[in-house]
């Protein structure tokens, strides 16, 4: 009986998240939307982008202000080099894990 619940919960949740990934893009689809709009809109990937690089940084403590992820921060610098010069996320993606992997091989991280 729990078995069934529990794969109803995650069908029904997978449904959920899938309708509210895929129904905003049927309905955008049809509608012509403001330069306004569309020019915010622009900075949504880059904001997701930047607090998702962040949070990696930082490491929460507690009572305390947060410490810098040391491992993270130095694999991150050929990364962001890469992005300077070529401007490609394949690229920058790339970089860094091949640089958080030697930073791993090494015994850094």
């Amino acid at each position: 009986m729990a078995d069934s619940r529990v794969l109803a919960a995650i069908v029904a949740c997978g449904l959920a998240m899938w309708a509210l990934k895929v129904i905003p893009f049927l309905l955008v689809r049809r509608l012509r939307l403001p330069a306004w709009l569309l020019q915010f809109l622009s900075f949504v990937p880059v904001a997701i982008l930047t607090a998702i690089f962040v949070e990696n940084l930082l490491v929460a403590r507690p009572g305390n202000w947060p410490a810098i992820n040391w491992p993270n921060a130095l694999a991150s610098v050929p990364a962001l080099l890469t992005a300077v010069i070529t401007k490609s996320l394949l690229a920058v993606v790339v970089v860094g894990v091949v640089a958080m992997a030697a930073l791993r091989f090494l015994g850094w991280a």
